[in-house]
């Protein structure tokens, strides 16, 4: 490979499809393409355990996909950029017609 710009945005691609390399950050970043959810929103939606969403939430969050904001009590989490909802809608897309 070579070095400079070109191979940077590789590393970042890398990371970015890391991040959603597990089916619930798939499900979960599907789910944020329709508009921003609060954890017990995912949790009730996806049928997985709270704990388990939050940590998959955190990923997202460290990988910058998401962020979050304060909503009263809770945190409302959100797409940072469209571009991850397309990447992950195509994905799907084209596991479904690999069938």
């Amino acid at each position: 490979m070579t070095s400079g710009n070109g191979y940077e945005a590789y590393e970042g691609a890398g990371e970015l499809l890391r991040a959603l390399s597990a089916p619930i950050r798939v499900a979960i970043v599907t789910e944020l393409a329709g508009g921003e959810r609060c954890v017990h929103e995912l949790v009730e939606t996806l049928g997985a355990p709270q704990p388990l969403v939050s940590q998959h939430l955190r990923v997202l969050r460290g990988a910058g996909v998401v962020r979050g904001s304060r909503r009263g009590r809770e945190i409302a989490y959100a797409l940072v950029d469209e571009h991850v909802a397309h990447i992950v809608a195509d994905a799907v897309s084209h596991a479904r017609e690999a069938r």
